[in-house]
């Protein structure tokens, strides 16, 4: 029998009165244990760690007119914030079903419902794609009101495990569902040139996609590694290292092409285009005659889909109405979180 002493360790602290890393932020990520600094952190225009703060709620919930007793779907459930808005207009009445494609925060989003009192009599949740909506109607029949947010949930972002983000050190994963498909890291070995220009325009409209694209090839084909976030942010800084070195625009200029291109690689890993497509073209057979639904989009390419589909189907029949033009987030709910800057809100109805 081992004698020895388990050696403690000691938990991570906050290093001064401004954590910087993921796994510092402790308090940030029990927010139902230190609220009042999770507030704080809310209230200077930041998303603690860990969370994700829902955008447009009281616009969705204002074109769904949820009544108790209907049947809904939230199409991608992430941290749960739309989801908990629209259970309690049905008022333990009827039934909410929700998709996610994530199984480490769609469990931590069960689990954190379930606590409120949301359980399986008033709350399906399940791990699949909203590609696969027509399988899930199947089972439950169409559905009276319906929303989709297509952005990446904040916590997959903040944490460096998931490789979303080119500002902290991570493996370069990008994947939804990392127990699905090749990484990011995976798929800039086997890529071609014209392929990844083509990928950082099409997803993107990335200005520099050439040059982006030439030094990830060029540096992989002299046995360079791109494994971590790291290795693409420094790619992408000696790519556009042609403009003028120090200024703020180049910084600027540095900042938004490492932006673009992490999205860009976000939506290749993910298909994200080609389940966006599948999704809108399913869905309305996925709702009643008189069903609502919400998409919310981040990034031109999601929002040309969704409006070509939707005025497809108007002009078909489909849908007896939809929004001739976006709805965007308050001012206000902008400057509470930033990220909701780029969100745009479209809308239809089932004839």
């Amino acid at each position: 029998m081992d004698n020895q002493e388990q050696k403690h360790v000691r938990r991570v602290r906050y290093k001064g009165t401004h954590p910087k890393t993921y796994q510092e932020k402790y308090k940030e990520l029990q927010p139902e244990k230190y609220k009042d600094t999770v507030e704080k952190v809310i209230q200077k225009g930041s998303t603690p760690a860990g969370m994700h703060i829902s955008i447009c709620v009281n616009e969705i919930l204002e074109f769904l007119q949820i009544q108790p007793g209907q049947k809904g779907l939230d199409a991608t459930l992430g941290y749960g914030g739309h989801t908990q808005a629209m259970l309690e207009c049905l008022k333990s009445e009827g039934h909410l079903f929700a998709l996610d494609v994530d199984p480490i925060e769609s469990e931590k989003t069960r689990e954190r419902l379930a606590k409120l009192g949301y359980g399986p009599e008033i709350l399906t949740i399940r791990q699949m794609n909203f590609a696969d909506i027509d399988k899930l109607v199947a089972e439950t029949g169409p559905f009276d009101f319906m929303m989709a947010d297509l952005g990446v949930s904040s916590m997959q972002i903040d944490n460096p495990d998931r490789g979303f983000s080119y500002k902290t050190e991570g493996p370069l994963d990008l994947r939804l569902n990392p127990a699905k498909g090749e990484t990011a890291a995976e798929r800039l070995k086997t890529i071609t040139l014209e392929e990844l220009q083509g990928m950082l325009l099409e997803n993107a409209d990335e200005p520099y996609a050439e040059e982006i694209a030439k030094e990830v090839i060029t540096t992989i084909k002299r046995g360079g590694h791109i494994d971590t976030t790291t290795d693409l942010r420094r790619v992408i800084e000696k790519a556009l290292s042609f403009l003028p070195s120090g200024s703020a625009e180049t910084k600027e200029a540095v900042k938004k092409s490492c932006q673009r291109t992490f999205q860009a690689l976000r939506i290749d890993v993910n298909s994200e285009f080609e389940v966006l497509y599948d999704f809108l073209e399913k869905l309305p057979d996925a709702l009643a005659p008189g069903g609502r639904v919400a998409i919310l989009t981040f990034h031109s390419g999601e929002d040309r889909l969704v409006k070509k589909s939707f005025k497809q189907f108007r002009n078909a029949g489909i849908y007896s109405d939809i929004s001739t033009d976006v709805i965007r987030p308050s001012a206000e709910e902008c400057n509470r979180n930033p990220r909701a800057r780029s969100t745009k809100m479209r809308w239809a109805v089932r004839a």
